[in-house]
């Protein structure tokens, strides 16, 4: 399903892998970028003085809280994060996202995680995009060759393999997006314009954001932070207060290409199961409607504006101009609602769609096919 509201463009929104030409090869070398996380607070107006007894404690701010409790997460998953260079044929350059020269041979650079004890990490699909040949880089400094498992570009979700001593190895602890709360602690790590073991830190801006995936179609459930983000920290693990993982860091909204404290993870939910399937051996699958879809003036349900020929929407009579207000009995206000709806069901289910078509309410019967490559 296309989601005309949320398409990238190239000057904004950026995927972020870094390249460069292979004359100019990434040094997977021992440097490691500093990570800052900075405090802010409000102005305050003083209070007359008033002289009060209080037992002696130890003198501890906000900042040095907070600043300890990023340190602890930093040393429990740095480890588990790794850098990714990626050879590539020079045939793709991503849509114009960061490629070198079409037909030039390229190095890619971003980040991933060790997802499990058996040497699987996940990274984005577009780091691995066209690859030739791949390495990590532990934080030990160790460089390794790695294999693709394999990738599911409609969640630019992939899964990279090593054979390492399970002593080399320092899965993250996986968590939830499903309770993600705007103003909530989130930590990047990854390798910002070459900066492996990079540490930012932040808050979570947004829930529920939907993004484009590398194939155009719509990911929802993204997760918006104002934690620095940059070329090179694509496939880098966006952790909660905890230490666990709760979103893959995939891209930025930028005028300027560089950070501009809009970031999107995509959600773990998701990745997840993506994750599991390929190293299963499996296909992921994805719901097909065939429709492109927009917001209504008011908020009132999502616009249909084009119907793919064949698609399942065809098939069942959907139209351009048509209102989805309702799938499966739930409500629908916006694009990104349906878009999220849809996502929760596989090729083969059958669903009944509400929609408003010139002025009368009709319901129509959909059974969702499997989105095409």
């Amino acid at each position: 399903m296309e989601h005309e509201t949320q398409e990238q463009t190239v000057n904004s929104r950026r995927i972020l892998r870094r390249t460069a030409p292979i004359a100019a090869a990434l040094v997977l070398g021992a440097g490691a970028g500093a990570g800052i996380y900075a405090g802010v607070s409000g102005d305050s107006t003083s209070a007359p003085a008033r002289s009060t007894v209080v037992a002696s404690v130890p003198a501890q701010t906000a900042a040095t809280t907070s600043a300890t409790s990023l340190t602890q997460i930093y040393k429990e998953a740095a480890p588990g994060v790794v850098d990714i260079v990626v050879t590539t044929s020079g045939g793709s350059d991503n849509g114009g996202f960061f490629g070198a020269p079409s037909g030039q041979s390229s190095q890619a650079e971003g980040s991933g995680f060790v997802y499990d004890d058996q040497g699987d990490i996940v990274t984005n699909a577009h780091v691995v995009d066209g690859e030739t040949a791949i390495k990590v880089r532990f934080q030990t400094g160790k460089v390794v060759n790695a294999t693709l498992v394999g990738k599911d570009e409609s969640t630019d979700i992939a899964v990279i393999k090593v054979d390492v001593p399970s002593a080399d190895l320092h899965p993250l602890s996986i968590g939830t997006s499903n309770n993600v709360q705007v103003g909530q602690t989130v930590a990047a790590i990854g390798s910002p314009f070459g900066l492996p073991e990079t540490m930012t830190a932040g808050i979570v801006s947004a829930v529920d954001r939907t993004i484009t995936a590398p194939n155009n179609y719509s990911i929802s459930g993204a997760i918006q932070t104002d934690a620095a983000i940059n070329h090179g920290n694509s496939g880098g693990p966006l952790l909660d207060a905890s230490g666990n993982v709760i979103g893959v860091n995939a891209q930025i909204e930028s005028n300027s290409n560089d950070n501009a404290g809009v970031g999107f993870a995509i959600p773990i939910d998701a990745i997840k199961n993506v994750a599991d399937t390929v190293i299963a051996g499996g296909k992921v699958q994805h719901a097909y409607l065939g429709v492109s879809i927009g917001d209504t003036p008011n908020d009132t349900g999502a616009s249909i504006s084009r119907v793919i020929a064949g698609s399942p929407a065809d098939k069942a009579g959907l139209q351009a101009g048509d209102v989805v207000t309702a799938i499966g009995g739930k409500q629908i206000s916006t694009a990104d609602d349906l878009t999220a709806l849809v996502a929760t069901y596989k090729p083969g289910d059958k669903v009944t769609l509400t929609l408003q078509r010139g002025g009368s309410t009709k319901t129509v019967d959909i059974t969702f096919g499997q989105r095409p490559s």
